[in-house]
C-alpha cells in the first residue's frame, strides 16, 4: 500500500528522472557518484526517482549491483527527509520468478512502486505477460512500462493494455514506444478501462515530451466521452537538466490550466526533441542513449566517465559532436550553473546543501 501523499502526487503528476549508474573506470560501482546523483535529483526539485531501470543499466543484476544501488538511493531520500513525499520507483525485470523476487525486495526496503519491464520476454504470449504482471502486482504497486523495441522492448496490442489496466494494483503506466499510434493505444485502453481514474499515465516518449504533457486525449467509450491526460514523465532525458525540466514541467501545467499554450512553449517542445536526438543517439537506433546521458553528467563532474557495463553501450561516431551542438544551442534546458554550484557538496559524504 502506498501512503496517501505518494498516491496523490503520482496521480497529479511529477518529474521522475530515471537514475543513471555511476561507475569507476574498472566498471565497479562509484558510491560517491551514485549518491551525488540522487542528491542532485532531490535538490533539483524532482518528484521522485526510478532506480534499477533501463537508464541504470539492466546489467546491474549480473554484477550484483541491483540491491546496493536501490539501497543507496533510498538512504539519500531518507537522509533528505523526503521518504513520505518522494515517489520511489524500483525497476523490475526478467522472468516471473525474478520479477516477483525483485518486487518483494524493493517493497521490503521501502520502494513505493515497481516499474515492470516487458523486455527480453519475446518467448511469452501477451496472456503470459499479463499473468506475470498480476503476480508481480501481488508484491508491489505496479508502474507499467511500454518500452520501444529499439532498446529491447516489444509491441503490444490495444487489448493487452486494456487488460493490463484492469489489474487491481496497477497505479501508473509509462508510455515509451516512441510512436504516436502505440501511445494512443495505451491511452485509449486506459480510457476504456473501469480503472481509468486509478491509473496515472506518464510519458517515456523522450522524442515528444512536451507535446505529451500538453495534450488532453478524448475518446468515445462505452461510458461516453472520456478525457485523459499524461500527467508526468518518467524519463532518462530528465536525468540531466533536471532542475530545468522541473521548471518547464511547472510551466506546462500552468499554461494548460489557463487553456492557452504560448508560441514560445511550442518552440521549446521542438528544442527538447532536438536535444534528445543527440543525447539518445537517435540517428544510430539509440545505441548511445545511456552513454549520451553519462557524457553530460561526466562533463558536469557528477560522473567520472561515460562508461557503461557493456562495452558496446558507448558513444556512437559523431554523437559527441551532436551533444556539443545541442548543449551550446539550448543552455536553458541544462543545469550547468546549478550543478557547478553544488556538485562538490553533493559528492561529500554525509553533507547536504539545500
Amino acid at each position: 500500500m502506498m501512503n496517501k501523499t505518494i498516491e496523490e502526487k503520482l496521480k497529479q503528476g511529477a518529474v521522475i528522472p530515471a537514475h543513471p549508474l555511476a561507475l569507476n573506470e574498472d566498471k565497479t560501482l562509484d558510491e560517491t557518484g551514485q549518491r551525488a546523483l540522487t542528491r542532485y535529483y532531490i535538490d533539483a526539485g524532482a518528484g521522485g526517482i526510478a532506480v534499477g531501470v533501463h537508464t541504470t543499466q539492466f546489467e546491474i543484476r549480473d554484477e550484483n549491483m541491483y540491491g546496493p544501488v536501490l539501497r543507496m538511493a533510498l538512504e539519500e531520500v531518507r537522509e533528505a527527509g523526503r521518504e513520505e513525499d518522494f515517489i520511489k520507483v524500483a525497476g523490475l525485470a526478467g522472468p516471473v520468478d525474478q520479477a516477483v523476487r525483485e518486487a518483494a525486495f524493493a517493497r521490503s526496503i521501502g520502494y513505493d512502486l515497481g516499474l515492470l519491464s516487458m523486455g527480453g520476454l519475446d518467448y511469452l504470449s501477451e496472456d503470459d505477460i499479463l499473468d506475470r504482471a498480476k503476480k508481480v502486482a501481488g508484491e508491489i504497486p505496479l508502474f507499467g512500462f511500454y518500452l520501444q523495441p529499439a532498446v529491447g522492448g516489444r509491441n503490444f496490442s490495444y487489448e493487452f493494455w486494456k487488460a493490463f489496466a484492469e489489474i487491481p494494483n496497477v497505479r501508473a503506466i509509462k508510455i515509451a514506444p516512441f510512436s504516436r499510434y502505440q501511445t494512443l493505444d495505451v491511452v485509449r485502453a486506459v480510457c476504456e478501462s473501469s480503472r481509468r481514474e486509478e491509473v496515472a499515465l506518464y510519458t517515456g516518449n523522450d522524442d515528444t515530451i512536451v507535446h505529451d504533457l500538453m495534450t488532453t486525449y478524448v475518446f468515445d467509450t462505452q461510458d461516453g466521452k472520456v478525457g485523459k491526460e499524461i500527467v508526468g514523465g518518467l524519463l532518462g532525458h530528465w536525468a540531466i537538466g533536471t532542475k530545468a525540466a522541473v521548471e518547464l514541467f511547472d510551466r506546462i501545467k500552468e499554461e494548460k490550466r489557463k487553456g492557452i499554450f504560448s508560441e514560445e512553449l511550442m518552440t521549446i517542445a521542438q528544442e527538447v526533441t532536438d536535444r534528445n536526438a543527440a543525447l539518445f543517439d537517435a540517428r544510430n537506433g539509440f545505441k548511445g542513449s545511456i552513454a549520451g546521458i553519462n557524457e553530460v553528467l561526466k562533463r558536469q563532474g557528477l560522473l567520472k566517465g561515460n562508461w557503461c557495463l557493456r562495452e558496446k553501450d558507448s558513444l556512437s561516431p559523431g554523437q559527441k559532436e551532436d551533444i556539443d551542438r545541442v548543449l551550446q544551442a539550448y543552455p536553458h534546458l541544462s543545469d550547468e550553473d546549478f550543478v557547478a554550484e553544488h556538485v562538490d557538496q553533493w559528492k561529500r559524504t554525509g553533507e547536504r546543501t539545500i
